[in-house]
């Protein structure tokens, strides 16, 4: 029996492409210009759209006596049409690092949980129903309060070291579960952001902002090309499958899917202010991570990640980028997460912290260093100079 491939396995982005290829000049700008973030305008067409855009002389009723096209309008269309595919593109890129670092996060939650609950069954013989019991209940512990009384009876002297590791590993446990659920709701969101972003053509005000045609003659093209475009890859792929007799597909919605497939472009990014140095942000990366960043500032930490250093950053910016979340999947992919370095770090986090020995002298304190006067720092200052700003000068 003969097996005749369907046109679903036989849509490819080279078919895709060809089918554009082969459309008049006009045609091939509009369906650039809708799926923009799958595609370029390239200089040639840009040139045709300068020159197909109205002279505005002639809507004012004077007759134009040369042409319209200088180096002011195509730069102009230029920057519009990098403006839209940045802002396209880095949507599409963003979402996509935001998926892929939930995921890995959400795994690393899930492992730190598996391996509190190995060690609490293994090293302090906890019972299953205890630890079910602590399962339950990890969604409305409050972890700060019991870490803090835990910490107070550990000073006091009420508590021995095995028990207080043993507690706190439970905390431990709670805040990793609950940690893993709030990945995984942010993931489901992340997702479906993410399917939406790849399927969304560019706007048509947005077309008409690059091209500069009217609303009307906009809408006409585009239904007329959309539906050339559409006929013409159905043709090819009944050809390619040597059947008229095919399913009907949506192969609208197949082209967006075939392209989203590719492996999306690293946009360049540079430090943006982030958490005020760039050490500074990769230690709260590292922290968030390893799971030991405080959940209430988890939250903003990753706002701000997504959204970028301002908390009113638009898509649109052209300062924005995704230094952030491109360091932590750098981070995500360059860490252990051995079941021993998992292990490791659980009980260097819940240990209790040494006390003092009894009897031990304590090393006698330096003496405070004495702070300079007034008059003595002004004549310090007088001897090394300053310089343009005002401020000491270090030369000497």
């Amino acid at each position: 029996m003969t097996t005749i491939a369907s046109p679903v396995s036989l849509l490819t982005v080279e078919k895709i492409q060809s089918v554009i290829d082969a459309m008049p000049m006009q045609g091939r700008i509009m369906l650039r210009l809708i799926m923009l973030q799958y595609f370029d305008v390239t200089d040639e067409e840009i040139l045709y759209i300068v020159a197909d855009q109205p002279d505005p002389r002639c809507v004012a009723g004077t007759k134009p006596t040369n042409s319209t096209m200088t180096k002011e309008s195509i730069k102009v269309v230029t920057d519009r049409r990098d403006q839209y595919r940045r802002q396209v593109r880095l949507k599409r890129e963003r979402t996509w690092l935001q998926c892929e670092s939930l995921r890995r996060l959400l795994q690393l939650r899930e492992a730190f949980a598996d391996r509190a609950r190995t060690l609490l069954t293994e090293r302090f013989a906890v019972s299953a129903e205890t630890l079910d019991t602590l399962r339950e209940s990890a969604r409305t512990v409050l972890p700060r309060p019991a870490t803090r009384l835990l910490d107070q009876r550990w000073d006091a002297d009420e508590i021995p070291a095995e028990d207080y590791q043993q507690q706190r590993l439970s905390i431990e446990y709670q805040t990793q579960l609950r940690m893993a659920e709030k990945y995984r709701k942010r993931l489901d969101l992340a997702e479906r952001e993410r399917q939406s972003a790849i399927y969304a053509p560019l706007q048509d005000h947005e077309i008409g902002h690059v091209w500069g045609i009217p609303a009307g003659s906009l809408a006409a093209r585009k239904v007329k090309y959309l539906t050339h475009y559409l006929h013409a890859l159905q043709a090819s792929l009944q050809s390619d499958a040597a059947s008229a007799a095919t399913s009907p597909l949506d192969l609208w919605k197949d082209t967006f899917s075939v392209l989203a497939e590719q492996p999306i472009p690293r946009s360049l990014s540079t430090y943006d202010g982030l958490e005020k140095t760039e050490s500074a942000l990769i230690d709260k990366l590292t922290a968030m991570i390893w799971g030991s960043l405080a959940e209430e500032s988890e939250v903003k930490f990753w706002t701000s990640l997504v959204f970028g250093a301002s908390s009113n950053a638009m898509h649109s910016e052209i300062t924005r980028n995704l230094f952030g979340l491109q360091r932590l999947t750098t981070i995500l992919n360059d860490m252990d997460a051995s079941p021993e370095a998992v292990d490791e770090e659980l009980l260097k986090r819940t240990a209790p912290i040494p006390k003092p020995e009894v009897g031990v002298l304590e090393a006698p304190a330096e003496p405070p260093v004495k702070e300079l006067s007034e008059m003595q720092a002004q004549i310090l200052n007088s001897m090394r100079g300053e310089d343009a700003t005002g401020r000491a000068s270090d030369k000497w």
